[in-house]
């Protein structure tokens, strides 16, 4: 459960950047981030009930990554719905479409890996820069993070809630 949660609450942290660098205001972000959540659900639902089998459905992380290392685009929020929307679409359709799941698994795992890690490593970036911006703000986040792990290492207890 807390591992759950922790992994909800960190996405939606990205989801909420990620829509907020596209240009939402925080009420178009709260409201998308409930739109994610009941998709979610429905499909997690659906997908249960037809397969009589509990299925957890998750969001893309690295696709909220990738709208929050991006800039606005040129028709705003809503163009970003639209194009989110489109992709989510498309990989519905790759996922019914035999050829193209084949296709798409055969893509090499370093060439994903690779993908993943030039979408995350704008995101991974932010603290540093925000350092030199903001250093008294961000600097005791940064010690205080670094303390946790040290007692994380000492204890064997992971933050997720699982033991190492």
């Amino acid at each position: 459960m807390t591992a759950a949660l922790v992994g909800f609450a960190s996405s939606s942290a990205v989801v909420l950047a990620g829509l907020a660098a596209v240009g939402a205001t925080p009420a178009q972000a709260a409201s998308g981030l409930v739109a994610l959540c009941l998709a979610q659900a429905v499909a997690m639902l659906w997908t249960t009930w037809r397969t009589r089998v509990p299925v957890l459905i998750a969001w893309s992380t690295p696709g909220a990554a990738l709208l929050a290392a991006g800039a606005v685009p040129a028709g705003g929020f809503p163009a970003a719905v639209g194009a989110f929307i489109v992709s989510g679409v498309l990989i519905v359709i790759t996922g019914l479409w035999p050829m193209l799941s084949r296709l798409v698994s055969r893509i090499p795992p370093a060439v994903a890996q690779a993908m993943l890690a030039g979408v995350l490593v704008q995101l991974c970036l932010a603290p540093v820069r925000e350092v030199v911006i903001s250093p008294v703000e961000i600097l005791p986040i940064i010690v205080v993070w670094l303390v946790l792990m040290r007692f994380s290492r000492r204890t064997g207890i992971a933050f997720r809630g699982v033991r190492r």
